[in-house]
C-alpha cells in the first residue's frame, strides 16, 4: 500500500513537471524599444515640439522677472546707504514680494503638477495610450507571455532581434491612427 502511495506520488510530481515544462515552453516573449517607437511617431515629435514652444516661452516669462529681481536688486544696493530705514523696508519688501512671485509662477508652469505636466498629458499620453493598445493587442494575437521594454530602466543583456516587435508595435500604431483619421473624416 504504501509503496502504491509512494509511485502515485512520484508520477504525479512528474506529470507536473512535465506540465510546467510544456506550458514555460509555449509561452512566448518579447520586448520593445519605446524609444524608437515614439521616434518613429511624427504626432509624438509634434507633440515635443509643442512642449519645447511651451517651455520656451514660460522659462522667459520667468527670466524677465528674475531680471526685473536682479536690477531692483543693484539699485537697491547701490542706494542702500543714502536710503532712510522706511523706504529700505519698503525696497526689500518690494524685492521679497517679487522673488515669491517669481517662485510661484516656476511652480504653477514647471511644478508637480503645473501647466507642463498638464500639457505633456494633454499630448503625449494619448500617443502612450496608443501604443499600449497596440503592445496588448499584439501580445494577445500572438500569444506573448511577457513584453518587455528594453529602453526603460530594465537591462537585457540579450535581445534576439527575432523576437523585437517594435516594428509590429509602430504597423498596429499606424492602423489604428489610419483608423481615428478615417473616423475623424467621416464626421
Amino acid at each position: 500500500m504504501k509503496k502504491i502511495l509512494t509511485t502515485a506520488i512520484l508520477s504525479l510530481i512528474l506529470l507536473t513537471g512535465i506540465t510546467t515544462i510544456t506550458q514555460a515552453q509555449s509561452q512566448k516573449n518579447a520586448f520593445v524599444n519605446t524609444e524608437y517607437i515614439l521616434d518613429n511617431i511624427p504626432e509624438y515629435h509634434d507633440a515635443q515640439d509643442e512642449l519645447d514652444e511651451w517651455s520656451t516661452k514660460w522659462q522667459k516669462e520667468i527670466e524677465n522677472i528674475y531680471n526685473e529681481i536682479e536690477s531692483l536688486y543693484k539699485k537697491y544696493q547701490a542706494e542702500k546707504v543714502l536710503l532712510p530705514d522706511e523706504v529700505k523696508k519698503q525696497r526689500e519688501d518690494e524685492i521679497i514680494k517679487k522673488e515669491a512671485e517669481m517662485k510661484e509662477l516656476q511652480k504653477k508652469y514647471f511644478g508637480p503638477e503645473g501647466e507642463l505636466y498638464k500639457k505633456r498629458q494633454e499630448l503625449v499620453q494619448p500617443i502612450q495610450e496608443k501604443i499600449y493598445n497596440a503592445i496588448e493587442a499584439l501580445a494577445q494575437e500572438n500569444n506573448y507571455a511577457f513584453i518587455f521594454d528594453k529602453a526603460g530602466g530594465m537591462t537585457i543583456l540579450y535581445g534576439n532581434p527575432k523576437y523585437d516587435i517594435s516594428d509590429d508595435v509602430l504597423d498596429k500604431v499606424g492602423e489604428v491612427m489610419q483608423t481615428n483619421t478615417r473616423d475623424q473624416r467621416k464626421k
